[in-house]
């Protein structure tokens, strides 16, 4: 009896350590899926800010030919994606939206794109999601809002990453 509670007690001990050594890494797995988000939202705005800007050169490609350019890239399937689905343009940032209404000020940023993906009925690009945030009275705190809605997006299961940047 006493080695079979022995070697009971030892096995759990190991059990607490492969949970822990099991929690740390999905620690820090999540860390790297939010690093990944983040640096795909802010590469997008870059891109999006650069290609909306009046100052293009020439030859610069646009937003269909750098999504299909990343598509033929990937050597894995993003998905199901109907290509009528997909934002051709990236929608640019607006910096001169005032606030038409107060409908989203009192709710979190999953809270209030549900209601607004719900009303456009697909899929809508992180840029136009912050557009219409600002529109209806959402306040942004912090340097990169764009940022902060596409990691919130991403961490909440309820939202389902359809293209780069864009989420139903």
């Amino acid at each position: 009896m006493r080695q079979s509670r022995a070697a009971r007690m030892h096995l759990a001990a190991r059990l607490r350590e492969l949970e822990a050594e099991a929690y740390a890494v999905r620690t820090e797995l999540a860390e790297m899926d939010t690093l990944a988000s983040q640096s795909e939202a802010a590469i997008y705005r870059l891109l999006s800010s650069v290609l909306a800007s009046s100052n293009l050169a020439a030859g610069l490609p646009s937003d269909a030919e750098l999504e299909t350019a990343m598509d033929h890239s990937s050597p894995h399937s993003r998905g199901a994606v109907n290509l009528d689905t997909r934002r051709q343009q990236i929608p640019a940032v607006r910096t001169d939206i005032e606030a038409l209404s107060d409908r989203f000020m009192d709710r979190t940023i999953p809270q209030a794109v549900t209601l607004l993906l719900r009303e456009e009925g697909g899929p809508l690009h992180v840029n136009e999601l912050y557009n219409r945030l600002l529109e209806g009275g959402f306040r942004f705190t912090g340097e990169n809002p764009t940022i902060s809605v596409a990691v919130s997006l991403n961490r909440n299961s309820r939202f389902r990453k359809v293209a780069p940047g864009t989420f139903d």
